[in-house]
C-alpha cells in the first residue's frame, strides 16, 4: 500500500498541488511558441509534462448555484487519470488584484465515469466543456509555469509567489496588457461573442483548428 501512495504521489506531483492549497496565478497570451519554448529553457526551468491532450468537464445545479458563489467543480481527464477540482474565492480580502487567488482542492480519482455519476446523483450536470494540449515546467523554487494551446489560442500561465510571477514575466519579456485573470470559460465567452459563433463549448470538434482529428482522437485513446 504504501508503494502505491508514493507512485500515485510522483505523477500527481508533477501535474498539480496536492489537495488543498492556495492559487495564484496569471495568464498571458503566446503568439511564438518555439520562441516561449526556449526561452524557458533558457531559465532552466524543468520539464515535468510533456504535450498532452487534456479534456475538462465543468459542473454545476440547474440554477448555477456554484457559479453565483464563484465556485468551480471540476471533472479532468489527462493521460489516463481523471483529478477532480473544487475551487473556491480566496480568503485574503488583501490580495493583489493583478493575480488570480483561489483556494483548490483536488486529488486523483479512479473514474471519471463514476464521479460523473455521482455528481449526477448530487443533482450537478455538465454545463461547459473545454479542451487543450498542456505542457507544464516546474521551477527551482517549486512554482509553475504551463502551456495551453486551445482551440481559440495559446495561453501561457504562471502559478506561485506573486514576486516570483513578476520575475518571470520581466525575464520573458511578457507587457501587462498581455495578462489577463480570467478562466477558459471568460476567454470563450468573450471570443464566441467576438466571434458571433453559436458553439456552447471550448472544444476542437466544436470549434474546428488546424489540429487533425486523427491527433484528438489518439490523445483522447490515451484518457480511456
Amino acid at each position: 500500500m504504501r508503494r502505491t501512495f508514493r507512485l500515485t504521489w510522483r505523477w500527481f506531483a508533477a501535474y498539480t498541488a496536492p489537495m488543498q492549497a492556495p492559487e495564484i496565478e496569471l495568464k498571458f497570451s503566446v503568439d511564438d511558441i518555439p520562441a516561449l519554448r526556449a526561452s524557458i529553457h533558457r531559465l532552466g526551468l524543468t520539464l515535468r509534462t510533456e504535450r498532452s491532450f487534456e479534456s475538462n468537464t465543468l459542473y454545476d445545479t440547474p440554477n448555477r448555484d456554484l457559479r453565483g458563489k464563484r465556485q468551480l467543480l471540476r471533472l479532468r481527464e489527462y493521460n489516463g487519470h481523471c483529478v477532480v477540482t473544487h475551487k473556491r474565492p480566496g480568503e485574503d480580502k488583501g490580495a493583489d488584484i493583478r493575480y488570480k487567488t483561489r483556494i483548490e482542492t483536488e486529488t486523483q480519482v479512479e473514474e471519471c465515469a463514476a464521479m460523473a455519476e455521482i455528481f449526477t446523483q448530487l443533482g450537478f450536470a455538465p454545463v461547459f466543456r473545454y479542451e487543450k494540449y498542456r505542457t507544464e515546467w516546474d521551477s527551482a523554487e517549486g512554482y509553475h509555469m504551463v502551456l495551453d494551446e486551445t482551440p481559440i489560442g495559446t495561453w501561457a500561465e504562471l502559478e506561485g509567489d506573486p514576486g516570483w510571477i513578476d520575475a518571470m514575466l520581466a525575464k520573458l519579456g511578457v507587457q501587462q496588457d498581455r495578462c489577463t485573470t480570467e478562466s477558459y470559460g471568460a476567454l470563450f465567452l468573450r471570443w464566441k461573442e467576438a466571434q458571433t459563433s453559436p458553439v456552447n463549448n471550448l472544444t476542437f470538434a466544436e470549434i474546428g483548428t488546424r489540429e487533425t482529428t486523427a491527433e484528438i482522437e489518439r490523445a483522447e485513446a490515451l484518457m480511456r
